[in-house]
């Protein structure tokens, strides 16, 4: 579990592809102190399991089904990654819960001025935005973010200076494409609240079709 606040922005060392799977190693001081084998970091909002540390670098592997659902396929050596380790009882719920499942990829849209701060659209997935809402949680490679508004296509957020300065797509352009995870909590709502709301909606089709018939005696 991840709190969605990006604790450095480190780089792709080496990408070492093997005939199942791809390992990927990072370097990052941060997210590397204290590190041992087996402990989950996010990179770019992908969890993913340390399998080697050597000094400042970290190693992971990811299988394709990974590189083909995130944009961890499309990195470098060289390209920058947000990084944050696996929360625990020493750092705050700075964000919100992050569970580094990443959802689908997501598009900028558009990217403007708002002040000091920038106003960036995502298109995203239509079957996802059912789950993102004004005010509510996203995130976008591992970074927490608060919805500002919605359309029929995607979902906007305000990027403060700090954040601009402290994640990989603070100075994105459109086009470019993002790890998206919606907030868990609106799907554990669906799945309590929905067959409810069905049983509910189904009961008052029948009531509607009895009064109508009734009426009509």
């Amino acid at each position: 579990m991840f709190t969605g606040i990006v604790e450095e922005v480190g780089r792709v060392a080496a990408i070492e592809k093997r005939a199942e799977l791809v390992r990927i190693t990072t370097e990052g001081r941060v997210v590397q102190d204290r590190a041992q084998i087996g402990d989950s970091i996010a990179v770019n909002g992908v969890c993913l399991t340390v399998v080697a540390i050597e000094e400042a670098k970290l190693s992971f592997e990811a299988v394709p089904e990974t590189l083909r659902r995130t944009n961890l396929g499309a990195l470098d050596v060289g390209s920058p990654v947000d990084l944050e380790r696996a929360v625990t009882g020493e750092r705050p719920m700075g964000g919100h819960y992050v569970q580094g499942h990443v959802d689908a990829t997501i598009t900028v849209r558009s990217v403007a001025p708002d002040g000091e701060a920038v106003e960036m659209w995502f298109d995203a997935p239509p079957a996802l935005l059912k789950y993102v809402v004004p005010k509510g949680y996203v995130t976008v490679d591992g970074a927490s973010l608060t919805v500002v508004g919605t359309d029929a296509a995607g979902f906007s957020v305000t990027l403060v200076p700090h954040t601009q300065g402290n994640v990989v797509f603070g100075a994105a352009a459109p086009g470019y494409v993002a790890n998206f995870e919606v907030d868990v909590m609106a799907k554990y709502v669906e799945r309590i609240v929905g067959p409810r709301l069905e049983a509910l909606e189904r009961r008052l089709a029948a009531f509607e079709r009895e009064s109508s018939g009734d009426a009509s005696r």
